[in-house]
């Protein structure tokens, strides 16, 4: 295969995973603008975690939420549990790296609040341990995963969502990830700004 071909091959790839994901994910998508949405318009709040790409993604989340995603709207509330390098040294060096999401959802997290917990393995021992903390809260899940989903299959409840991209490389649950979270800023927009559906 020449070099060429290789980086064809990267868009069949990713449009093969794309179509599987719209398949597979639009329900539960969709029950995840409802939920997020119902969640700001009740005065809670968004959280988001993640490692490494995903912490990048949760990052550009809250962003899109707090400033603004495709057209002028109120800011959103979110927080970006990754973000904060003094709290997350602080507890990784008191607690171990594995509490460094958990401690702020125990701190910041409020019943009816929403976890966003982004993790493409569905393994990160951090993120596990978040979505634990935000049961304890009395909140509800939102997790990006891929792969199978990971340990996080064991963790969720009936009442939350999962978004489980059906492929095994990293690459393709991480773009599959920005579309998804893309799709839930453009959701929640259209239900706010009142979008004919």
């Amino acid at each position: 295969m020449d070099m060429t071909s290789r980086m064809t091959s990267h868009f069949d790839d990713a449009v093969d995973a794309f179509r599987a994901s719209a398949r597979e994910l639009a329900p539960a998508l969709t029950a995840g603008v409802e939920l997020l949405f119902g969640a700001l318009t009740n005065n809670a709040r968004i959280l988001a975690c993640g490692n490494g790409g995903s912490a990048a993604d949760a990052q550009h989340f809250v962003a899109e939420l707090i400033g603004r995603f495709e057209r002028d709207r109120l800011p959103l509330a979110g927080i970006c549990l990754n973000t904060d390098t003094s709290i997350m040294t602080a507890v990784g060096n008191d607690y171990g790296f594995g509490a460094v999401f958990e401690r702020q959802v125990s701190a910041l997290g409020q019943p009816g609040d929403v976890l966003v917990a982004i993790t493409t393995s569905g393994n990160s021992a951090n993120v596990l341990r978040a979505i634990e903390a935000a049961h304890e809260r009395e909140m509800q899940v939102i997790a990006l995963t891929g792969k199978g989903g990971g340990q996080v299959n064991t963790l969720l409840y009936e009442t939350d969502i999962h978004l489980c991209v059906p492929h095994d490389r990293t690459m393709r649950i991480q773009e599959v990830h920005t579309m998804l979270l893309h799709a839930l800023c453009d959701g929640i927009d259209a239900l706010l700004l009142g979008d004919p559906l």
